[in-house]
């Protein structure tokens, strides 16, 4: 008996250290499984990160597309290459190439005004040239249908004493109208003269007359 209750007093004892010892080992954190997580656990972001980190993305990409932007006009437009010596080594600022920017716009707007312009005076010059070439062919084609009308023609001659007549007589008036005192005078003297003598009526009496004049000396 004695060596029975030793022994269940030894075993009570065992058991209880046991017991200590599992008790304190569970109240123990384990530091290792704990570090090795907190390591593998990624770093959550914020919702204000996110946006704050959106916004300068953002903002930053906005100033890119501007700098380009200027780049590209001070690339594009000529004025912006010409600078003055004194600033030649100088950055050109945004405010100098929009400027430069907006005057070559408009002398680009000034010469499309023009060659339009130029277009139309073309046009108009082809369009007349069309209309005499269709003249002069119905004129060669009359010619080639009656041969004979060319025999009934005025003369060369005839045509030149008509220009002749002509210009003596405006002649006349303009020496007599004519001062020749300075240059001044000479000038005023033109103007007036072809006020007076070479209007449309005026024309048309002298041309009548030399052409009754040609006419009876042809008689």
């Amino acid at each position: 008996p004695a060596l029975f209750m030793e022994n269940a007093r030894k075993g009570s004892i065992v058991s209880r250290a046991n017991s200590i010892g599992s008790t304190s080992a569970s109240s123990v954190p384990n530091t290792d499984d704990e570090d090795s997580d907190y390591h593998q656990e990624p770093y959550k972001e914020s919702y204000k990160d996110r946006r704050r980190r959106a916004h300068t993305q953002a903002e930053q990409k906005r100033r890119d597309a501007i700098k380009k932007g200027y780049d590209d006009l001070q690339a594009i437009v000529p004025t912006c290459e010409q600078q003055d010596f004194s600033i030649s080594s100088q950055k050109l600022s945004k405010a100098i190439i929009l400027q430069k920017t907006i005057d070559y716009i408009q002398f680009l707007h000034k010469e499309k005004k023009k060659q339009e312009e130029e277009v139309s005076t073309l046009r108009k010059d082809v369009m007349a040239l069309k209309i005499m070439k269709v003249n002069y062919e119905q004129i060669v084609k009359a010619h080639q249908d009656s041969p004979n009308e060319g025999k009934n023609q005025v003369s060369d001659e005839v045509k030149f004493n008509v220009f002749q007549g002509i210009m003596d007589s405006l002649f006349q008036s303009f020496n007599a109208s004519i001062s020749v005192t300075s240059f001044q005078e000479l000038s005023a003297c033109v103007f007036s003269w072809i006020e007076e003598h070479c209007k449309p009526q005026t024309l048309r009496d002298v041309v009548i007359g030399v052409l009754h004049q040609v006419k009876n000396c042809g008689r």
